[in-house]
């Protein structure tokens, strides 16, 4: 579920069957199951194409370490109150290395949990872009000690897309998988 409305919203696209796929979303789904987020945007068969190339340079072949890329993700699907991404980035978190503890705090306020270092640099970040559309210079000299331009431009590049995302799962009414079916 996302932003505005509780409950059984439903979807205001809803997503493409799959008698419909192009190659492109069939690929897509061959990789990651018929996640909603895909099979809607996919609507947009050029669109669609374009943004999944940026999604997969971002998700599977970045410079961050898969713990930053995940918080950056969570802060901002939490700064948006994007439950789809927070349900599908949750596993992906885990994964990286993220204790269930840590993703329940990124929904809070950063001084709620003992954050290391690296991670409050990451966290604040995401928040001052969140905030202001910029990161301050204290925090971006802080975050320079540990990456290099390239992976500077990524986390901005990252969260910045997370916020799009989250935008247009929350505006369109995507349905987290599952949401809304019987049982």
């Amino acid at each position: 579920m996302c932003a505005d409305t509780p409950g059984d919203r439903v979807p205001r696209i809803a997503p493409l069957p799959q008698e419909q796929w192009d190659d492109v979303l069939k690929a897509v789904t061959d990789t990651t199951g018929p996640l909603n987020v895909f099979t809607t945007l996919a609507r947009h068969p050029s669109l669609f194409q374009s943004w999944i190339g940026l999604g997969s340079a971002l998700l599977m072949g970045g410079l961050l370490s898969g713990r930053d890329r995940e918080l950056a993700i969570l802060r901002a699907a939490h700064h948006r109150s994007c439950e789809y991404e927070q349900a599908h980035h949750r596993g992906l978190a885990l994964d990286a290395g993220l204790t269930a503890d840590e993703i329940d705090a990124l929904r809070r306020d950063l001084d709620d949990h003992p954050w290391s270092d690296d991670d409050r640099m990451v966290l604040a970040a995401a928040d001052e872009l969140n905030e202001r559309s910029a990161v301050t210079d204290a925090t971006w000299t802080e975050l320079s000690t540990r990456f290099g331009e390239r992976e500077l431009i990524e986390l901005v590049m990252l969260v910045g897309h997370y916020h799009m995302v989250a935008f247009a799962l929350n505006a369109l009414r995507v349905q987290t998988e599952g949401e809304g079916e019987e049982s």
